[in-house]
């Protein structure tokens, strides 16, 4: 990749618009991509761009929405417990194996979009985490030094969860993680060769003004090549997928006093190199 540029997509809910960030202008990338979905990724959609980069229309953004950079996933696969200081904090044994549980991927919304507080919900919390999109096909890989590179880029993803949904009222992880609005993704998708190391990223995450997480990727547990390659023997990750891979530390769950969220709380979160995020909470 010879020009540094981004992906995201403009516009209102259901009717965005893929463009390109690029040295400081916003391109209209409709001439190369239709959308930023499966197809795109998996016919090698981010290496066309670039080559087209000279070629695509500039857009006025100023007043456009900022939706989530890529279409609805086929699958959201998320990560538990994947940052030891995290598993400290909720009470919870180191894993030996990646704790794997699914996100419903009408969660994603975009970065700066409001998130819903479900109805009867006491224990709504936050999460800042690395967002990974599958960019080929990834089935039954060898090893993890293959795995990355089935990745085509890396966002902000904002895992929103309900702990007593997810804790307390019996069952599986997923109906604490997949109401509506819950994963807040973006602003922008940094395709993976602009990455040089995803295991070198600070992750924060602010309520109200005030740090409550402050954490590197260099602290996971299963880094993102062993996730990709060890998810990839359990089901097939298909282009535009996306893993999210866990929090660090500093969650209501695990802080002193469980500040869950409340409607009127403002969220902000951020990764080095990935851009930053705000979300408003709203009562549903």
């Amino acid at each position: 990749m010879t020009e540094p540029f981004t992906l995201a997509r403009l516009g209102a809910p259901g009717e965005e618009l893929p463009v390109v960030r690029h040295a400081g202008r916003t391109l209209d990338a409709r001439p190369v991509a239709h959308d930023f979905d499966g197809a795109f990724f998996g016919s090698d959609g981010i290496s066309r761009l670039a080559g087209a980069l000279g070629l695509l229309p500039e857009l006025d953004a100023s007043t456009m929405r900022i939706g989530a950079p890529i279409a609805r996933p086929g699958k959201i696969v998320c990560i538990g417990l994947n940052y030891s200081d995290h598993a400290a904090e909720t009470g919870a044994a180191l894993p030996t194996e990646p704790v794997v549980f699914m996100k419903d991927p009408s969660t994603m919304v975009g970065p700066f979009d409001d998130v819903l507080i479900p109805r009867g919900s006491r224990k709504t919390d936050w999460e800042v985490e690395l967002g990974v999109v599958i960019g080929s096909t990834a089935r039954y890989l060898d090893s993890a030094a293959d795995a990355l590179a089935h990745v085509a880029g890396y966002a902000v993803s904002h895992d929103v969860s309900e702990r007593e949904f997810q804790l307390e009222r019996g069952g599986q992880w997923d109906k604490g993680k997949s109401c509506e609005t819950f994963n807040p993704f973006g602003p922008e998708l940094v395709p993976a060769g602009l990455v040089p190391d995803p295991q070198q990223l600070g992750l924060r995450l602010w309520v109200g003004g005030e740090m409550r997480q402050n954490g590197t990727t260099a602290n996971m547990l299963f880094t993102v090549a062993h996730v990709v390659w060890y998810l990839s023997q359990f089901m097939v990750l298909h282009p535009g997928d996306v893993i999210n891979t866990g929090t660090p530390a500093g969650v209501a769950l695990g802080t002193p006093g469980n500040p869950y969220l409340r409607a009127g709380d403002i969220v902000e979160l951020e990764i080095d190199g990935l851009g930053r995020a705000r979300q408003r909470m709203v009562q549903a």
